[in-house]
């Protein structure tokens, strides 16, 4: 349905993509609601929610640029960043910029939070034209609507937002780089909490031990997700199973999260194609996992990524960062996932590598004779993404370090984002 009113348009049941694309221009997904004013366009969500705010006639920011709200109720801004070889870094062509500490590389970019700020008050003011609006003679289909945006108002969102993390036991402190695959619109199901390994280096994980969690747990959350996203749940078709080495769990407890989570979340209905499943896994879970494992996750109705932190392949690097493990076990996991890169047609394991300053070159050199001793030639499944460290040196210095890796590698290579929801 569509209506004009005053200097609104307003377009109530609007279909974007049903697949998450890489291209070089807006592109909204699933389906939505669209209003557009003098200054900008609002999209909401299937819970009336506002989900996207993209200027227009030069007000607030760039029209080809835009800001997303997340579930976890951060504003993100996405910048083209002149299209300067954005997708060389990230494999996209926008950069997410978030409201939280971020890799020091993207700050090239210049983002300033007063661009979120500025659209957040425009936002406001249309809440209190609505409301004006509401109050005369209008449709009743579309009042109905209306009156549910209003009531969508950030002081709302933001009860929202902390019900969801509630749910989430806390902030999902970080998703898998994979995730950029669809976006990051990704519902969380935690299979386990805590982590194995507890390195030097991390700042994002939790300082929880590793702990299964049991079925019971997991169907509870599985059904307050589903609650918490209501009508907009058909706009999901990603699943990420957290928190921090997913690949370490029962496998049964696997298997059963991701059916469960597919069957209740109604993804094979979605208005998004092509299902994804993410997690994290360690060295160690990885060369413990079983071949039954592989076999069961290749006929769930996903295509599975499993992201794997590897770190680094010199042993000097790995007692730096206070990685507790070896060399030995890199290369042995390194090995394991090309072996199941080349079996799996629906399965992705992908590796983090490390990057700052005070590591050793030897470090770097490492990496690329680790991919380079076991690929003959480029190949396309499977990605290193590269982290820098805290601290990491100046932006230049990283660009070189990580174009040496990039240019150098048979096996695709992105910067990691460090994304929380």
């Amino acid at each position: 349905m569509n209506f004009e009113i005053d200097n609104l348009k307003i377009t109530l049941d609007k279909e974007g993509s049903p697949y998450y694309s890489k291209i070089s221009y807006p592109l909204r997904f699933g389906k939505f609601k669209k209003i557009e004013i003098k200054d900008y366009v609002f999209y909401f969500n299937q819970n009336h929610e506002i989900k996207i705010i993209q200027g227009k006639n030069g007000a607030g920011h760039a029209p080809n640029e835009w800001i997303k709200r997340t579930a976890g109720g951060d504003f993100l801004y996405y910048s083209a960043a002149g299209y300067k070889g954005t997708f060389g870094f990230i494999g996209e062509y926008y950069l997410p910029c978030f409201p939280y500490s971020d890799n020091p590389i993207f700050n090239i970019y210049g983002y300033d939070n007063k661009i979120i700020r500025t659209a957040l008050n425009a936002l406001e003011t249309f809440f209190e034209d609505l409301t004006k609006l509401i109050s005369r003679n209008i449709p009743n289909s579309l009042k109905k609507h209306l009156k549910e945006i209003v009531q969508n108002d950030l002081k709302a969102l933001a009860r929202r937002a902390g019900h969801f993390h509630k749910i989430n036991s806390g902030y999902v402190s970080v998703l898998p780089p994979d995730a950029r695959h669809a976006d990051y619109d990704v519902i969380p199901v935690n299979v386990a909490d805590g982590c194995l390994y507890h390195c030097g280096f991390c700042s994002v994980k939790t300082k929880k031990t590793f702990k299964l969690r049991n079925k019971d747990t997991v169907l509870r959350q599985i059904k307050q997700l589903k609650t918490f996203y209501k009508e907009d749940i058909s706009n999901y078709n990603s699943i990420f199973l957290g928190q921090h080495d997913a690949l370490n769990a029962d496998s049964n407890t696997l298997i059963y999260a991701a059916k469960t989570a597919y069957e209740e979340f109604d993804i094979k209905h979605s208005n998004m194609k092509n299902p994804m499943l993410f997690m994290f896994g360690s060295v160690d879970s990885l060369i413990h996992s079983k071949k039954t494992l592989f076999e069961r996750l290749e006929t769930l109705p996903f295509y599975t990524y499993i992201n794997i932190g590897m770190e680094s392949y010199h042993q000097e690097t790995l007692n730096l960062i206070k990685k507790p493990i070896t060399v030995k076990k890199v290369e042995t996991a390194f090995d394991k996932m090309l072996e199941i890169n080349k079996k799996y047609n629906s399965i992705e394991i992908t590796a983090n590598f490390v990057m700052g300053k005070e590591l050793p070159d030897e470090h770097y050199n490492s990496i690329l004779e680790l991919a380079a001793a076991k690929l003959e030639h480029p190949y396309s499944k499977g990605c290193f993404y590269i982290s820098p460290l805290e601290n990491c040196g100046t932006t230049r210095y990283i660009q070189k370090k990580f174009f040496e890796i990039k240019n150098s590698n048979p096996i695709s290579s992105y910067i990691y984002l460090i994304q929380r929801l």
